[in-house]
């Protein structure tokens, strides 16, 4: 296998994983990337694509049948989803045309929140209390045992959309009965306040090979909702935290049945007690240049030696990990009331990256000191609230 040229097919519903797909082809390797029509026009990498086909909306029947036919020709040897919302839908592939890789089952504690929980716990993994909407009895006895304040989440949404804080069991009866045939697709959990840290990694052979600790300086709930400026910032190294969270990840990882690729997985440190939490976990890059501001920190680019554990596991290759820094950086990102918002005001030294998208401001930081990387957030972002920040209503899928 490793003498012929590998096909790998990229699924990607949204514009992301550049890198993944430049490094699979510079690994010798055809790629293809299936997106959609709407997203023509965005700056993928066609020199390091073999084709591109577009879809105008996603049927799983019609996706099928169009690879079926595509695969008459094209020996596929590999389907990799680029995005959370395109896991299931690969995982549905993947088991129509017996390919390796994630199928829908394990898909699912990647994907769906409530699939999450049940096998966290079944494992042995710390989670906070929640409860399914399936049955009134057990909605009853959650209430009625667990004290509020409670989060209701949408089972197969991404990071905080559609997330609502409840706050008594009336309420709780409230959104449940408005919820109506769809209260199956949502769960509620205990709202335990607390700092939300996040672990972006990568796994080869069912073990984590690397990881890096974050923690989100607001929480992305608080962000959503409270229109506030996203940051987060890299932890220091050898930490009690740290520790515990880069073990607890290894564990999720290790109960999911994850073997080999990227991961982003978040956990909550309870400020009342100091207990790790496990929230939630997915089977791909973090978003919001998570990805970017790791790479500056550890030297890791968790898309590009992605694609290198998929091309090499499939060629029967040994990979080795690129000898990773222990350097600190810290990233800074809000809508800007400009369409163009020039940063060019900020100077520091310590600045690496800087964000090149219409009505958003964005900026990395990096240094040898976690506490100057902090130092630089807490100043660009009163700055930013000050000269350029705007905010727009979080998105609610209960409506």
């Amino acid at each position: 296998m490793s003498n012929r040229s590998l096909n790998f097919l990229c699924i990607s519903t949204f514009y992301k994983g550049v890198d993944f797909l430049k490094r699979c082809k510079a690994e010798g390797n055809n790629v293809y990337l299936l997106t959609m029509k709407k997203l023509e026009h965005e700056n993928w990498p066609h020199e390091s694509l073999d084709d591109i086909f577009y879809i105008e909306t996603w049927n799983d029947k019609d996706i099928i049948k169009g690879i079926a036919y595509k695969y008459r020709t094209i020996k596929f040897d590999r389907f990799m989803a680029l995005d959370d919302f395109d896991v299931e839908k690969v995982a549905l592939l993947r088991e129509h045309f017996r390919m390796p890789g994630m199928g829908r089952t394990t898909s699912h504690y990647f994907r769906d929140k409530l699939a999450m929980r049940i096998k966290a716990k079944t494992e042995g993994v710390n989670v906070p209390a929640f409860t399914s909407l399936f049955h009134n009895d057990d909605i009853n006895a959650y209430a009625d045992s667990v004290s509020a304040p409670w989060l209701l989440k949408p089972r197969l949404e991404a990071s905080a959309t559609g997330i609502k804080k409840i706050h008594n069991k009336d309420e709780l009866w409230q959104i449940v009965n408005d919820l109506g045939d769809e209260r199956d697709n949502y769960l509620v959990e205990k709202f335990a306040p607390g700092d939300v840290y996040h672990v972006d990694g990568l796994n080869l052979d069912g073990k984590v090979i690397f990881s890096r600790v974050s923690k989100y300086l607001d929480t992305p709930f608080e962000v959503a909702h409270g229109g506030g400026i996203f940051r987060s910032a890299t932890c220091e190294i050898g930490t009690p935290i740290e520790k515990g969270l880069t073990k607890m990840n290894a564990e999720v990882m290790k109960a999911f049945g994850m073997q080999f690729g990227a991961s982003h997985t978040e956990f909550i440190v309870s400020k009342a007690t100091g207990d790790l939490f496990f929230l939630e976990t997915s089977s791909r890059v973090g978003g919001a240049n998570l990805a970017e501001m790791v790479d500056f920190a550890s030297g890791i680019n968790l898309w590009s030696e992605w694609a290198k554990i998929e091309s090499d596991t499939l060629k029967q290759k040994q990979y080795k990990l690129p000898k990773t820094k222990n350097t600190y950086a810290g990233i800074v990102v809000s809508l800007s009331r400009f369409e163009y918002p020039d940063s060019s005001s900020f100077t520091d030294k310590e600045i690496v990256w800087r964000m090149n998208k219409a009505w958003h401001i964005g900026i990395i930081v990096v240094s040898d000191s976690s506490e100057r990387v902090l130092e630089l957030l807490d100043q660009y972002t009163k700055r930013i609230a000050n000269e350029f920040h705007a905010s727009l209503p979080a998105p609610d899928k209960t409506q």
